[in-house]
């Protein structure tokens, strides 16, 4: 693998642009986050795309400034000179990250996007959407809805693509979003007889339910749901070597979606291109009901946003810096955010078109990042 690389320069004071690296991983919604700032910065950037070890494929080591869970050979070059600015996503590319900034005597800044495993003070900015309840410090920015936006350019094309395929179905046509198990939610039969519902009403009504899977979707309930869908409804199987999945077509054809609650991302991308959507909330084990409660302190006593209490933010500060309290995701309050701004409804409700806008915060992102530096 080879980086994809911009001319660049060191800073000095006949250049501004500062010498800046995207240090990225495998996953390419997390790395898009990236590449949406370092198009609106509007300065040449280079890539550094990591190979992780197979070990750390999926295991999640220690966070700490390190290279010892990437594979030097398949990954790009991480050698001098150092960058100005670092922009990343993801506990292991961010450990590379601060490993380079550790490298340049902490002269590099490191912008984090999303919630950090470890080190939080040691990032210069962290960018977190507003389902991470992140403490008030001041190097965290918090914006409304995750820096995630499909690119529409790909869906257009896949429109034209799947048009033969799904432009001739009974409409409305409804794309069926499932996710998986994720703390604290639980992927149990009531999930798949709530699909199975929702998914009978469509058919029932003359559309076509189209049902996609995902990586997380537990083998058990694409049997049940398979084994019970109606007549009019299609299943797209998901597999990492799919050469027909239907999403990007889905999002350009589909009069409308139904997604499960575990899928930030999903939620994010439908709603930013102004899609009828539609949340379905799932279950909590006994576990995950104490968890939720959990969230939901966190999320008081964090308070996101400017109009926190003083003395209420100094103790979130103090109790998350011994480890009392740490950041973690209210899905319940980022349901209760898009319902809110009129992108979304609670499943079974009735798709409507959405009726509030779509928050760009990209300048408010790019300004802090200048300010960052010299």
């Amino acid at each position: 693998m080879h980086a994809l690389r911009e001319p660049t320069e060191p800073l000095t004071q006949d250049r501004a642009t500062p010498r800046t690296w995207l240090v990225l991983g495998d996953k390419r919604g997390d790395n898009g986050q990236v590449e949406m700032i370092a198009q609106a910065l509007g300065w040449p950037c280079e890539r550094r795309n990591l190979v992780m070890r197979p070990r750390y494929a999926v295991a999640k080591p220690r966070v700490r400034p390190s290279l010892h869970h990437i594979d030097r050979e398949r990954s790009d070059p991480i050698e001098p000179p150092w960058p100005d600015l670092i922009i990343t996503v993801g506990r292991r590319p961010s450990m590379v990250a601060l490993w380079i900034a550790k490298q340049s005597g902490w002269r590099t800044k490191v912008v984090l996007v999303t919630k950090p495993s470890g080190m939080t003070r040691r990032f210069d900015l962290i960018i977190a959407g507003a389902e991470t309840q992140m403490p008030p410090l001041p190097n965290v920015l918090t914006v409304t809805l995750p820096l995630m936006r499909i690119d529409e350019r790909k869906v257009a094309a896949a429109t034209e693509l799947w048009r033969s395929r799904l432009g001739g179905l009974p409409r409305p046509v409804i794309g069926f979003m499932t996710g998986g198990p994720t703390g604290p939610f639980v992927f149990d039969e009531s999930v798949t007889e709530r699909l199975l519902e929702l998914i009978s009403e469509v058919a029932a009504a003359g559309g076509t339910p189209y049902l996609t899977t995902s990586r997380r979707t537990p083998a058990a309930t694409i049997e049940a749901l398979q084994a019970r869908l109606p007549p009019a409804a299609r299943l797209f199987r998901w597999t990492p070597d799919a050469p027909d999945n239907p999403y990007l077509g889905l999002l350009g054809l589909a009069d409308g979606f139904v997604v499960t609650g575990d899928s930030i991302s999903m939620l994010v991308e439908i709603a930013g291109l102004r899609k009828p959507l539609s949340i379905l909330e799932l279950p909590c084990g006994w576990l995950g009901r104490l968890d939720m409660i959990r969230r939901r302190w966190i999320r008081r006593m964090f308070e996101p946003g400017p109009g926190g209490r003083p003395l209420k933010r100094a103790l979130a500060r103090a109790l998350y810096g011994i480890g009392v309290i740490n950041h973690t995701r209210d899905f319940a309050a980022f349901y209760d955010l898009l319902i809110e701004r009129g992108l979304a409804v609670r499943a079974g409700e009735g798709l409507v078109q959405p009726r509030g806008k779509v928050p760009d915060e990209l300048a408010l992102v790019t300004a802090r990042i200048k300010a960052l530096l010299p």
